[in-house]
């Protein structure tokens, strides 16, 4: 016998599985004892964990240090007005809760990063990666491949997507991608942005091939990569062979541990960023109207649909050959849409000679929500 057998109520609300000769009652008790972890509660962590919720997953793990912003609206559907500010992981058990209470949900409410990142994933059967930066991704495929554990991972790019399963016997992500992109050339969901539904179409793809490889059935899409483009709704199919020379999952693995994915993403912390000092939107303000220039190292794109008023504009990924249209003794506040490129575009300035440079804290996003104008 099961150590899960089906209650009369559960019977009911899983009535639509248990037709199914894939899955029947035996699935639907495995799915019970079954366990899986979300990292990422966001645009794709938004749809993965409502159906896994709904599928009958027993438990549930949710991974996710932030908060609720109003512009995770436009495609995080696991979050109203009524919870801005709020973490978003208390938020989705209450949710998910209130959508299957006899589930498990266990939360995760940190940074998810190589010293904690082997405690945080060890003992889960399958985990999906809705992460939206590479040195994020990155860690999520080495805890998954030292760990062994089946990683389904989506990621976005304005209206495309791709999907696809790492470990096991089949390739993994370093496979795929043996080496991140140059930093600040790869703008996120936030810098490049993203058609709203788009994560609800990935993230249900996600969640169907992780309740695929919790129930054992199907042809999963190791080493296969989706790829999904809604503007032409259009999807193809590329083979992902696996590298015999990857470090990690290849005939000679060198990774026995996990690294520090952030600089291997070229992501510099904190202490590494030199003199540049960081300010707020007001503080950020008051030095521009004292003669500070306000540089934009935005995509284009970005720049268009709205700005700050006299700011001067070099996108990141032309800055290292434009640095002469500078005055490295002027005083220089960086700014891109959230932070990140503006921490890189710093540091080189600094790297160049230049004296007095500055970031804006939180970028154009923290700039618009203290009601400071745009343009």
């Amino acid at each position: 016998m099961s150590p899960h057998p089906l209650s009369g109520k559960e019977r009911i609300r899983y009535s639509r599985h248990l037709v199914l000769p894939q899955v029947g009652r035996e699935g639907q008790e495995r799915l019970a004892e079954s366990s899986a972890l979300v990292v990422g509660v966001g645009g794709l962590g938004s749809p993965v964990a409502l159906y896994l919720a709904a599928a009958g997953v027993g438990r549930i793990g949710l991974v996710d240090f932030d908060t609720v912003s109003l512009s995770n609206l436009q495609r995080q559907v696991l979050f109203t007005e009524k919870d801005l500010g709020l973490l978003k992981v208390d938020v989705a058990k209450k949710r998910l809760l209130s959508l299957n209470s006899d589930i498990k949900i266990e939360t995760f409410p940190t940074r998810l990063e190589a010293k904690n990142g082997m405690e945080v994933l060890e003992g889960w059967d399958v985990v999906l990666d809705g992460a939206d930066n590479f040195p994020t991704r990155y860690l999520v495929n080495d805890l998954s491949v030292l760990l062994g554990i089946p990683n389904v991972h989506a990621s976005l790019w304005r209206f495309e997507g791709q999907l696809s399963l790492f470990g096991g016997e089949g390739p993994c992500y370093r496979c795929l991608f043996p080496t991140p992109p140059p930093r600040g050339t790869v703008p996120s969901c936030a810098e490049g942005g993203v058609l709203g539904v788009l994560p609800g179409i990935m993230g249900s793809l996600q969640a169907a091939e992780g309740i695929k490889v919790l129930l054992g059935i199907g042809k999963p899409l190791g080493g296969r990569l989706l790829l999904v483009d809604v503007l032409s709704m259009k999807t193809k199919e590329m083979r992902v062979e696996r590298d015999k020379n990857c470090p990690l999952c290849g005939e000679s693995p060198s990774m026995t541990e996990p690294m520090d994915t952030e600089a291997f993403c070229g992501m510099l912390p904190e202490e590494e960023v030199g003199s540049v000092r960081t300010l707020s939107p007001l503080r950020a303000k008051e030095m521009i109207e004292e003669g500070a220039l306000l540089l934009d190292v935005r995509q284009k794109v970005e720049v268009r649909a709205w700005r700050i008023p006299g700011s001067f504009w070099i996108p990141m990924d032309e800055l290292p050959d434009h640095l002469d249209r500078l005055d490295p003794l002027k005083t220089i506040v960086v700014h891109c849409h959230q932070g990140p490129r503006s921490r890189s575009a710093a540091a080189l300035l600094v790297e160049a000679g230049f004296q007095d440079v500055f970031i804006l804290d939180g970028g154009l996003d923290a700039w618009a929500q203290e009601g400071y104008k745009t343009l």
